[in-house]
């Protein structure tokens, strides 16, 4: 051991009314070497400690003024988190009489008359003992240091995803949903973004781990997400994108199991992916219910190229209920070690009230059955009330927030054709041209459906040659769609949809023109128009998007044919503080 590694002398406090015994111990530790000072009172040994701060302390039981036992007792006190051990000095003999010592707060005694090689020795294991508290104590220091580090960069890391994920819509009332999670920043995730053309999409997932580097993942999922999901891209491409996206930052046995739904109030349907998240069901207003079983591998898993986004679509009418719940559910444990599990979780939907929120009534039953009422693991759990109307159709939605101002008047053309109209949507495109004007970002949602209501016209009716009609009744609608998929297949590189968009300023606002022309034979847009359209309804299948656009914009019209679709949509500028609510004007 170098000079540099050897222990200090040791600091120690004596204190015996005895003038012959203190001198005695006094000359015994100072010859080994330590630094001693000596008291001759139990008072006089605790005013000397406060002043000198010894390292341990070797006190007489008996002593005037103030006993070694009292004595004892208000140095510990002193010391507070400090390790100053005390060494009773004494003839006692009487058991009780030590235990007492012992129990006043002394760690060992002395006896008389001394033994250099016994003191020796017990000094070497007591100071062994200091230092190794010492140690702790700093490690524990680091640690609380270290530890309020981390709960700091979480809580900066949340503030940042609460700003991504603001343009949610969990607050919408047909929406009940439970996260608590076990730190500042869990792995679990749970957003829900309105559709520009109505609906919304819900994603609830699990990263391994917690903390940030569940973090790492839930932001740019997040950012993703909402962006995607506000300009207007389906629910398999937001998938795809979320794909690669976490396979390209996340560290390899890192991932996160999602359930991705599509909901369509309109319609009445609802189209689900999900990747590793235990089963979601549908609770349907009967009674029954069936259940989202996962049917892929979760995001972050495979490449890009072998990824794919089969979406089950199924029907829904109103009182339904979707429910989507992460593993927290099925992991949660008694006290005696059984899990909550899947026979847990099939009883309590089974005994849940049809009056109460299934939400509620799950979170009960697990926390009751894990006899806590905190969670064991991130538990997290949502249920959304399929209603007749969309709950989400009259939120302001935004495109994406920029500090440009963009432009003012312009005007461009786009052009779709061949193969590119089978897989391909180039409506998020134009609604991000579109968003590109500062107070049209205000409509995204009203242009989003006109733009979208235009191109499928021109697809289906003009470049397909769909006939409306065959959409008046369930049946009809099923073989719509299958010859819709047949006739995709067959395009030909000669046809195509060609939008032409067009804005100016007006004194109020602006005029933003849509031009719609497909390469079709045309057809009749007055026999395709059907009655106007009831608030909720569904019975209507066909001739909807018609009236639709008529409804959102200032004026359509077609041109003779029937393959040239021309839209004004006459827009006021609204102050972001206003209470008036966006709107286009006549």
């Amino acid at each position: 051991m170098t000079d540099s590694a050897k222990p200090r002398p040791l600091r120690l406090l004596i204190a015996d009314d005895s003038n012959t015994d203190r001198l005695i111990l006094q000359a015994i530790l100072t010859r080994q070497g330590h630094d001693v000072q000596a008291a001759g009172d139990g008072q006089e040994a605790l005013e000397l400690y406060e002043s000198w701060q010894p390292d341990m302390a070797l006190l007489d039981v008996m002593m005037p003024r103030l006993d070694g036992v009292e004595a004892a007792r208000r140095i510990k006190a002193l010391a507070g988190e400090r390790l100053v051990p005390v060494i009773f000095l004494t003839s006692l003999s009487d058991s009780d009489a030590l235990a007492q010592c012992l129990e006043s707060g002394g760690d060992d005694f002395l006896p008389k008359p001394y033994n250099p090689v016994i003191i020796q020795a017990k000094l070497g294991a007591f100071d062994r003992m200091r230092r190794m508290h010492e140690t702790l104590t700093r490690q524990r220091d680091l640690i609380r240091e270290r530890n309020e580090q981390l709960l700091a960069e979480q809580v900066t890391a949340r503030r940042v995803f609460d700003n991504i994920a603001h343009t949610g819509c969990l607050d919408a009332a047909s929406i009940r949903y439970h996260a608590s999670p076990l730190s500042v920043f869990n792995g679990d995730i749970l957003f829900a973004c309105p559709r520009p053309a109505g609906g919304m999409h819900l994603l609830v997932g699990d990263f391994t781990g917690h903390g940030l580097p569940a973090a790492i993942g839930a932001l740019p999922v997040a950012e993703i997400f909402y962006g995607m999901t506000s300009k207007g891209f389906s629910g398999p491409d937001v998938l795809r994108e979320l794909n690669q996206k976490l396979v390209r930052i996340l560290p390899t046995g890192m991932f996160c199991c999602a359930c991705f739904v599509e909901v369509d109030f309109r319609e009445g349907h609802v189209r689900v992916w999900n990747g590793g998240l235990p089963d979601g069901f549908i609770l349907r207003n009967d009674g029954t219910r069936q259940a989202l079983a996962s049917t892929s591998l979760p995001l972050g898993v495979l490449a890009p190229e072998r990824f794919a986004t089969p979406m089950a679509e199924y029907p829904v009418w109103p009182g339904d209920q979707l429910l989507l719940l992460t593993d927290g559910v099925l992991e949660a444990c008694n006290p005696e070690g059984e899990w909550f599990g899947e026979e847990g979780l099939a009883r309590a939907l089974e005994s849940c009230p049809r009056d109460s929120s299934p939400v509620d009534f799950l979170v009960e039953r697990v926390r009751s059955f894990s006899g806590r009422s905190e969670d064991t693991d991130d538990l997290t759990v949502l249920a959304l009330g399929i209603t007749e109307d969309d709950p989400v159709a009259s939120r302001p939605l935004t495109a994406g927030h920029s500090a440009l101002t963009g432009p003012t008047s312009w005007r461009c053309s786009y052009q779709v054709d061949g193969a590119t109209l089978a897989g391909f949507s180039p409506l998020p495109l134009l609604l991000h041209i579109c968003m590109a004007v500062a107070g049209l970002r205000q409509h995204s949602g009203p242009i989003y459906t006109i733009l979208s209501e235009l191109y499928t016209n021109a697809l289906e009716h003009g470049v397909l040659e769909l006939p409306s009609s065959w959409k008046d009744g369930p049946e009809g609608f099923n073989r719509y769609y299958a010859e819709r998929q047949k006739r995709l297949e067959e395009v030909g590189d000669d046809q195509y949809i060609r939008f032409e968009l067009e804005h100016c300023v007006l004194s109020s606002g602006g005029r933003l023109l849509l031009r719609c022309q497909d390469s079709g034979k045309g057809f009749d847009a007055g026999q395709s128009v059907g009655p106007p359209l009831a608030s909720g309804s569904r019975s209507q299948l066909a001739g909807r998007g018609i009236p639709l656009i008529r409804q959102l914009s200032s004026d359509l019209t077609y041109n003779k044919q029937g393959n040239c679709a021309e839209v004004v949509y006459d827009w006021e500028s609204v102050d972001v503080g206003s209470e008036k609510v966006a709107g286009f004007s006549k």
